[in-house]
């Protein structure tokens, strides 16, 4: 059989990666030569792949900088209304490829690093993920600003400078380990320092009560470095920005007079602010109270705020007199990725009361129409709850504040709800159970003009379920923004093969308006283009498997069914079903050698928080049924399991694109969205899932018959909750549901240690919040129809097209077009600023503005 294509030639037809121009080329190889003599100071002879990767990545970067400073050059002229992301998470993986597609320059590269003798997919691997996240919440964020710098939104993603981003997983004799993820190690080239803009947070300290109104002394100071990177739109010229913020010491930290005499120890002691950005929680839908945390959120938080007052104060420089804050709204729009960055709403109000003497009501007014809050989650143990204490020692001034919109809030919860004592409480900021806390939701609901969800159903869980006292009480102030993912990144970039198929059937303007893959639905008859889409993915299986033959040093059957679930490892992600299901097939092949069955190679991955016992064993149980099913030789190539080791960013650009089968299995009603099940439709894989989360819509779009849905809907979850669910009805009725089990608890796959799994049987027995049992047979009878599919070769891609051109919903352009429209206020412009040697004066003077 031939090899397949590498991406490099595959690139060499491609026409959506940038035309290539000769001098265009030898300007690369040029720029390339002079960073690796003058930036990284090498010869030929002594570089190493890492200097290669540096000097191209220096090179490329060099083509980002006239268009950054345009940019922003262009906006200070025009002054539009700034949209301001705050998250604690961006995870951005790599950015050398996505730079080169969003500025057309990926042929040209390509052809000079060709030219150099060199090999980009090696250069291309040298790069470390930004591992500035944890899962979708991060990744999302990331999506969020390529999609606004496309959209031409003056958008800025806000957030911390971790030194360790989310910890690299190893799998040592089938145990998740972690280590620490020093992305910093070599530099990063896409960074810049800003150290002019260096800004001051204040930490503990007192209030102290004064005539001209509250002030908050004694404090500890810290200082935030800014770090920007640029953020470039795909093919428009337009350069934003995201500022990420370090943690520096100031100079006399430690050293006033009570300390005197030890020079040396408060030198050391500067590691105590500095700690504030060093490390992400590794946390996925989990609150974990932490001091430390609380200092993380409200560091960036200040740090921001003060940098977008004084960009809204900078904008008005020439007019006379006091600053007034009353256009502050039209100017500024505030999103909180979740309630993580929630002291954003206190410390606004902090400024405006204390610092710049507004009064209260007016303050209050500019901030809620200032501030729109995403909630990206409903387990209860993922809501941020925090004492009271803490924020009195930490954060006094802003425990004050709080009471204060507390007590506004609950008058006119009073007003219109006299005696109603229960809804006081349920509706308070303030939580008295167990201890006083902040509900940092209740906070951000009350403090924001908008809230939303992030897919229908999520939306409306939201609103009859969790918030229903809000939203009872301001429905309009209720919205849903269903997710998306960047088709730059997660096409382009991970799947040329398909990208290009797809642009020589239906032309290169899909790129930025994804809904135009519903061009598709014309040639889902089409036998060439079924045999084309086929050959795709055939090929990214061939080239995943070289990946894992490699890396694994396990025999992949390429033409098997590449069956992926692939996400954070949580019990109700219910990678246990999967489980369950791989034993059963096991089981199937054990009982009968000989009867027919449809080869697949079942890949799962994904870290689990390292506090997280029970999804450690998850991990534990899926890399011991592994050992045990991949050294049968009864099974031999008709069932393959792999544990996808350290799942992340750049693995799921190789992984994803090769998929047969996605899983989206989570109990109904407890994923909010998901976006991988996104990338994995737009990548032409076929999805088995319940009906939660973005599923649904995935379902509305393509059709319910084009998916393989399974399982309980919320409303049998919400039945079967009322009548208490018994797992051990399913396990008496299901025989080979018991087999599985029973095998699990009995150490048939841990013969060295036969309690290992006790914890986990015993909680699918008795406290199974998301009730893997119950959907069980759904589930092994769905898996059963998406067999019987995969044996047809042309039916299954035919309904692989229908998925692919029904994806165009989901993306990432749509939902920040509908955040622009319907939240932020702002329009998205198709205007390409231009590059960076033409001039830039007839743009502004078609701006209504002097130039």
């Amino acid at each position: 059989m031939a090899a397949p294509l590498t991406d490099q030639e595959k690139r060499k037809q491609i026409s959506i990666r940038g035309i290539v121009g000769v001098e265009n080329v030898a300007e690369l190889k040029k720029g390339f030569n002079r960073h690796l003599h003058f930036t990284l100071v090498k010869d030929r002879n002594v570089a190493t792949p890492r200097d290669y990767y540096f000097a191209l990545a220096h090179t490329v970067r060099d083509h980002l900088v006239g268009r950054w400073i345009r940019t922003q050059q262009f906006y200070y002229e025009t002054d539009p209304k700034r949209v301001y992301y705050l998250s604690l998470e961006f995870y951005m993986g790599r950015t050398l490829q996505n730079t080169m597609i969003n500025l057309g320059l990926q042929n040209a590269c390509d052809e000079a690093i060709y030219q150099l003798g060199l090999d980009m997919e090696d250069l291309e691997e040298m790069e470390e993920d930004a591992g500035l996240g944890n899962g979708g919440l991060g990744r999302l964020a990331a999506c969020f600003l390529d999609s606004m710098a496309t959209l031409g939104l003056a958008a800025y993603g806000y957030g911390i400078r971790y030194e360790y981003g989310i910890f690299n997983q190893k799998i040592k004799n089938g145990w998740q380990v972690e280590e620490a993820d020093d992305w910093l190690r070599h530099g990063n080239p896409w960074e810049k320092a800003r150290p002019e803009y260096m800004l001051p947070v204040h930490f503990y300290g007192r209030v102290e009560e004064s005539k001209e109104g509250a002030k908050w002394v004694d404090t500890q100071v810290v200082l935030a470095m800014p770090y920007d990177t640029p953020i470039p739109g795909y093919m428009n010229n337009t350069v934003n920005t995201m500022r990420l913020w370090s943690a520096r010491a100031p100079n006399d930290f430690n050293l006033m007079d009570f300390n005197v005499g030890d020079y040396i120890q408060a030198v050391l002691d500067r590691n105590l602010a500095e700690n504030i950005s060093r490390v992400l929680y590794p946390n996925d839908n989990f609150f974990e109270g932490k001091e430390l945390r609380l200092k993380q959120e409200y560091f960036v938080v200040a740090a921001t705020l003060q940098d977008i007052i004084r960009r809204f104060k900078n904008s008005k420089k020439g007019f006379s007199g006091p600053v007034s804050f009353d256009s502050f709204p039209e100017k500024v729009a505030i999103q909180l990725n979740d309630t993580h960055p929630a002291m954003a709403i206190p410390e606004l109000m902090r400024v405006f009361v204390d610092i710049e003497k507004l009064d209260w009501d007016t303050a209050w007014a500019i901030t809620k129409r200032t501030f729109a809050y995403t909630n990206h989650t409903v387990l209860p143990e993922a809501l941020e709850r925090w004492p009271i204490g803490l924020l009195e020692t930490l954060l006094p001034r802003h425990l004050q504040i709080i009471y204060r919109i507390n007590q506004g809030h609950l008058d006119e919860i009073s007003a219109l709800f006299p005696e109603d004592m229960d809804r006081m409480r349920r509706m308070s900021l303030i939580e008295e159970d167990g201890g006083k806390r902040v509900n940092m939701a209740h906070l951000c609901i009350v403090g924001s003009h908008a809230v939303n969800g992030v897919a229908e159903i999520h939306s409306n869980i939201i609103k009859t379920d969790v918030f229903r006292d809000f939203s009872e009480l301001e429905p309009e102030k209720f919205q849903n923004k269903t997710n998306g993912i960047t088709p730059r990144r997660w096409l382009l970039l991970c799947n040329p093969g398909l990208a290009e198929l797809i642009a020589e059937a239906i032309g290169e303007e899909y790129v930025k308006d994804l809904s135009q893959l519903q061009k598709l639905n014309e040639l889902v008859d089409d036998d060439t283009f079924i045999r084309d889409v086929s050959k795709v993915k055939q090929d990214n299986k061939e080239k995943f498997s070289q990946y894992l033959e490699k890396e694994y040093m396990v025999e992949i059957n390429p033409s098997s069914m590449f069956d992926v679930h692939v996400k954070r490892i949580h019990e109700y992600k219910r990678q246990l079903l999967n489980c369950l299901h791989i034993v059963t097939m096991y089981n199937r092949i054990r009982k009968n050698p000989k009867a027919h069955f449809v080869p697949r190679t079942v890949i799962i991955g994904g870290k689990a928080a390292p506090g997280y016992h029970m999804a450690k064993m998850i991990i534990k149980l899926i890399t011991a049924v592994g050992e045990v099913v991949n050294k049968d030789p009864v099974v031999g190539s008709k069932l393959k399991v792999i544990y996808l080791e350290n799942y992340r960013v750049s693995l799921a650009e190789k992984v994803i694109p090769a998929t047969d089968l996605s899983e989206q299995i989570s109990t109904a009603g407890t994923e909010a969205s998901g976006t991988g099940n996104m990338k994995f439709m737009l990548n032409g894989a076929l999805t088995i899932g319940t009906m939660d989360g973005a599923n649904v819509e995935m379902a509305e779009e393509a059709g319910e018959e084009n998916m393989f849905i399974f399982g309980m809907r919320v409303e049998d979850v919400a039945e079967m909750d009322a009548q208490g669910y018994d797992a051990m009805t399913y396990y008496q009725k299901i025989p080979e549901l018991k087999q599985a089990i029973d095998q699990i608890n009995s150490g048939f796959f841990c013969p060295k240690q036969p309690e290992l799994f006790k914890d986990v049987t015993n909680m699918l027995f008795n406290h199974d919040r998301f009730k893997v049992f119950a959907d069980y047979e759904d589930y092994i009878k769905c898996q059963e129809k998406v067999n019987e599919l995969y044996q047809n070769l042309r039916e299954w891609t035919k309904m692989v097209i229908k998925n692919i051109a029904a994806s165009g919903k989901f993306s990432s352009d749509r939902t920040i077009t509908d955040y622009a429209t319907e939240v932020w206020g702002v329009e998205p412009t198709d205007l390409k600023i231009p590059p960076p040697n033409d001039t830039i004066q007839h743009l502004t003077r078609n701006m209504d503005t002097p130039p």
